[in-house]
C-alpha cells in the first residue's frame, strides 16, 4: 500500500512538471524565443560548406577542420540545403 502510494504521488508530480515544461515553452515562443542549441555556423558559412561540398573539390574532413565543425553537422547542412525551397 505505501510503495502504491508513493508511485502515485511521483505520477501526479510528474505530471504537474510536464504541465509546467509545457507552458514554459509555450510562453517562450509566445515571446519569440526559439529553443534548442544555436546554429554552428551563420547563413554565409553554411551557404559555404554546402558549396565546398557539392564541388567535390576538397576532402570532408578539410572542410570540417576548416569551418570547424563535425562531419554530421556538415551533413546536416546539406540535407537541409537540399530540403530547402529554391526561392524564384
Amino acid at each position: 500500500l505505501t510503495f502504491h502510494l508513493f508511485g502515485a504521488l511521483a505520477e501526479v508530480e510528474r505530471y504537474l512538471i510536464r504541465e509546467r515544461t509545457q507552458a514554459g515553452l509555450t510562453a517562450a515562443r509566445a515571446r519569440g524565443t526559439g529553443g534548442g542549441r544555436p546554429a554552428a555556423l551563420g547563413t554565409d558559412k553554411r551557404d559555404l560548406a554546402v558549396r565546398l561540398y557539392h564541388e567535390n573539390t576538397m576532402p570532408i574532413a578539410k572542410i570540417c577542420s576548416m569551418l570547424g565543425i563535425s562531419k554530421p553537422t556538415l551533413y546536416a547542412y546539406v540535407r537541409s540545403a537540399e530540403t530547402k525551397p529554391v526561392a524564384a
